[in-house]
Formats: C-alpha cells, sequence, structure tokens
C-alpha cells in the first residue's frame, strides 16, 4: 500500500504556536485554505483508492477540499485524530511553565511513555493510529490511500513503519499541508517522500 500522509493546512493557533491537540477543533486559516487548494491540485493527479481523514475540522476540511478535486468521498477514523494535549491543550508554548514546561519539553525531546498532564503519551498516540493504519492495510493492500491528519499523529505513523524509536520523533519534521509517503508492503516499508512542500510553491 502507498500511503500518502498529510498535515492539514494551516490554522491561526499554528501562527500564534499555541498548542493544539485533539481537544482544540480549530478551523484553516486563509492561508491553511489555500494550502489545501494546492494539495489537491497536486493530489488530484494521483490514482487514489482512498482519503481517510481525523475528525477535527482542520483535518477534515483539508481532506474535503482534496477529496472534492479528486471526486471522492472522505472517511473519517476517530483513531487519527492529533495527539490529546490535556492540560496543555489551547496553551501559548511561551505561557508553559513549571510541571507543564517539563511535560512539553519531555514529550518534544521524544519521551514516549511520558503523558502530556491529562493527556496521552506518543505511545498511546501509536497505537490508536496504528490500528487505523492495520485497517487501510486490510483494505488497500495493493492500493494508494491518503491520510489527513496532524503534526504527531503522522510523525509516529512513520516511526511504526519504519521501525524508528519514538525518541528519534524530535528529528522529524512535517510542515502544514507537507506531502510524506511510505510504501507499505509484506517484504518491508520504505520512506519515499519526507516532508515535501513544493506543491505550496506554485
Amino acid at each position: 500500500m502507498k500511503l500518502i500522509l498529510i498535515r492539514h493546512g494551516e490554522t491561526e493557533w499554528n501562527k500564534q504556536r499555541r498548542i493544539q491537540g485533539c481537544r482544540s477543533d480549530t478551523r484553516l486559516s486563509p492561508k491553511g485554505l489555500e494550502e489545501a487548494d494546492k494539495l489537491a491540485a497536486a493530489l488530484c493527479k494521483e490514482r487514489i483508492d482512498a482519503i481517510y481523514s481525523s475528525p477535527l475540522k482542520r483535518a477534515a476540511e483539508t481532506a474535503e477540499i482534496i477529496a472534492d478535486a479528486c471526486r471522492m468521498k472522505v472517511e473519517l477514523f476517530n483513531e487519527l485524530r492529533e495527539i490529546d494535549c490535556g492540560a496543555l491543550d489551547g496553551l501559548f508554548e511561551r505561557e508553559l511553565t513549571g510541571s507543564y514546561e517539563t511535560a512539553w519539553k519531555e514529550l518534544r525531546s521524544g519521551n514516549a511513555s511520558a503523558p502530556l498532564p491529562g493527556g496521552e503519551s506518543l505511545q498511546d498516540l501509536q497505537k490508536r493510529t496504528s490500528w487505523a493504519v492495520d485497517r487501510m492495510l486490510e483494505r488497500h493492500i495493493d492500493g494508494t490511500v491518503v491520510v489527513v491528519a496532524h503534526l504527531l499523529a503522522n510523525l509516529v505513523m512513520v516511526c511504526q513503519a519504519l521501525g524508528i524509536d519514538l525518541s528519534q520523533v524530535a528529528h522529524l519534521r512535517q510542515a502544514p499541508a507537507s506531502i510524506t509517503i511510505l510504501e507499505l508492503t509484506t517484504q518491508g516499508n520504505s520512506l519515499l517522500l519526507l516532508n515535501d512542500t513544493c506543491h505550496l510553491q506554485h
């Protein structure tokens, strides 16, 4: 299966550097809507068998714009939503102090087992996103699937596919509206593209 991982387009909270987990149902900014249009123009050239998305508005809006261009429908998977940031959700990064600041730094540095206060750990996130990918493989083993999700949700899927320890997640990047492509086969998995934003330059 060819797995095309898309990070949703920009939101106002992305610009403001506010922590945006699964409890924040933010929408795309005007720039984010433009980015989604450019994603759609790039992806409608692909032979796509299915489009799956996180149910959060910023991802679902991006997915719907892509789906409209490809004349397809979007299936929402709750397991693709972003990590639960618990008490940190909605805070500006500059506001973090004490245990909150420590917990955020631990997560961003790749501490996989430590949950955010009242929220999830990277291991929790990887467990549920892996369930979603397994369902896609059952349905589309020889197909091409587009997944529209979030920064950490996508990165833990990359780590899972390539056997990369979650402690290395801090070394991976995925910009808003970027494209990452994995090839998942019974012989092994490969990374074909990471954090591509060329389509946004047009």
